[in-house]
């Protein structure tokens, strides 16, 4: 059987093609999700560690004595400072003196938490001296 190199592609041939091309773009469609919600979590990532780093800065600002430099947990308790766009991010940090020959040091550890669909955080830790 002599084909006129005319005639074009068969149907079966066109229907094998487009078979191949919607397997292609169903895998590709799978990976658009994953992407997505990877590109969501390192987007948070980043913005808390710039809130952590901010108060971080904000605190360094601040003279030795000042109560934002006291000993303990701020805000007390389980309180957190609402913060970023929706107050989507909540922020507290613990102050540290350290004793004996450190004294003149202390460490400061912001931590920032946000849920997507599970809850993430991130920490920063700075030492201040006098």
């Amino acid at each position: 059987m002599n084909r006129n190199p005319e005639q074009g592609l068969t149907l079966v041939e066109t229907m094998v093609a487009l078979i191949v091309l919607a397997i292609g773009i169903v895998a590709v469609a799978h990976v658009f999700p994953s992407v997505s919600t990877h590109q969501l979590s390192a987007r948070m990532l980043t913005t808390g560690s710039n809130l952590a780093r901010e108060k971080q800065e904000e605190l360094g600002a601040l003279p030795w004595t000042d109560p934002a430099l006291t000993d303990g947990r701020h805000p007390a308790g389980i309180a957190t400072e609402d913060v970023g766009t929706n107050n989507a991010w909540h922020r507290y940090y613990n102050v540290t003196t350290l004793p004996g020959a450190l004294s003149d040091l202390k460490r400061v550890v912001v931590t920032v938490r946000w849920t997507i669909s599970a809850t993430d955080s991130t920490m920063t830790t700075t030492y201040f001296r006098r």
